[in-house]
């Protein structure tokens, strides 16, 4: 799959420990390791390119702190909370960390082009 238009961010714009928006990807630098995820959470849809990187360099919702293995985009921790709410929620979290591992993020290759960074 080639890239599409928009499916790069500056290189600059990507230092270790970010992510950012490159057209439908969430694109991030993981200690070094650059990485492309889908943009939308399983849980609630939530825009990922907005979200954070753990201590295990997992991806981290924005909204409700479900986590993601960007290397195959399996949800490896399930949300804190729902709509407004952000608190325990322990049988509707393991819910949706069941489907979310079903239903994995899509993970693309990325390269650095120059002083881009562009999913392919």
């Amino acid at each position: 799959m080639s890239a599409g238009e928009g499916d790069a961010v500056p290189a600059d714009e990507l230092p270790t420990g970010t992510v950012r928006r490159a057209g439908r990807w969430a694109v991030g630098n993981r200690d070094g390791e650059l990485f492309a995820v889908s943009r939308r959470c399983r849980h609630q849809l939530a825009d990922l390119a907005a979200g954070t990187l753990d201590e295990n360099g997992c991806l981290v919702c924005p909204w409700h702190q479900s986590a993601y293995d960007v290397s195959t985009g399996r949800m490896v921790k399930g949300p804190h909370g729902f709509l407004g709410y952000h608190g325990p929620t322990p049988g509707y979290a393991a819910l949706v960390l069941a489907y979310g591992r079903v239903l994995r993020l899509r993970v693309r290759r990325v390269l650095r082009r120059g002083d881009a960074v562009v999913v392919e």
